[in-house]
């Protein structure tokens, strides 16, 4: 596997990681204190910046082998 390769499996592991995340700050955590929620937050911006930053590097790999 190329470096460009695992690079997009990281970011999707990662991603599915920040789900996992969230989910379970907001859904399966024994209780809610501060901390939890910060996780919960950062979960959620992981959700939505790890696909941005996904789709940004693998069109820039694409761009660039052709």
């Amino acid at each position: 596997m190329s470096l460009k390769g695992f690079h997009i499996v990281f970011v999707t592991i990662c991603t599915l990681l920040c789900v996992f995340l969230a989910l379970w700050a907001f859904a399966l955590a024994p209780e809610r204190t501060a901390m939890t929620m910060a996780y919960g937050i950062v979960g959620i911006c992981g959700l939505v910046l790890m696909p941005v930053y996904g789709v940004y590097f693998y069109r820039k790999i694409v761009s660039n082998h052709f």
